[in-house]
């Protein structure tokens, strides 16, 4: 599809095109995304894990000890486990976000999905995500692997990132606007 984005590259490129390659001679590509989406989910819930992450501060075995403790009581193991052991041991776990986003793009083309991101003011009841997944399908012609994000400050509406294509439909980017043509206005 013309204008997607499904570069891969730099550091979290090789690290996700490696465990990529590994993942699908072993058949366990939708394991290991399920697992790396489980940790990036824990990641978000748990602002002690994104420090732990992010910070610079941690030995890198203190962050393999600790992250090995939550991998565990995550239930998180194999290739998932083996990948964000050797972020951590390589002093390159601060990445754990980009690599985790590079292998949604790597399996979404290997299964010839399209990825989008969605921004909306209130969870969507299933029906509703049903729907997006529908609509965004028709637009592009392929299967949508959808990343919901809930960010009440959009007021209502959704916004969509589909590749390097963003249509913003919120009610704060409307108002904006309307605010914007006002001052120009008076």
């Amino acid at each position: 599809m013309a204008g997607e984005d499904s570069t891969v590259s730099g550091v979290a490129g090789r690290y996700a095109t490696a465990v990529f390659e590994l993942a699908r001679e072993a058949r366990s590509v939708d394991a290991v995304k399920t697992d790396l989406d489980r940790f990036d989910a824990l990641m978000v819930e748990s602002g002690d894990l994104m420090r732990l992450v992010r910070s610079p501060v941690f030995a890198a075995g203190l962050q393999v000890r600790a992250l090995s403790a939550v991998l565990d009581k995550a239930g998180i193991s194999g290739l998932a486990a083996q990948l964000l052991k050797v972020l951590a041991a390589n002093r390159r776990l601060f990445a754990v976000r980009d690599v985790i986003k590079a292998f949604r793009t790597l399996v979404a083309r290997f299964k010839g999905e399209v990825s989008a991101e969605v921004t909306v003011a209130e969870k969507l009841s299933d029906k509703n995500l049903d729907a997006l997944k529908s609509a965004l399908k028709t637009v592009t012609g392929k299967d949508v692997d959808l990343s919901v994000k809930v960010d009440p400050a959009i007021i209502g509406g959704l916004v969509v990132k589909l590749g390097s294509r963003m249509i913003d439909s919120s009610l704060r980017t409307k108002l904006n606007s309307i605010k914007h043509a006002m001052k120009e206005a008076g």
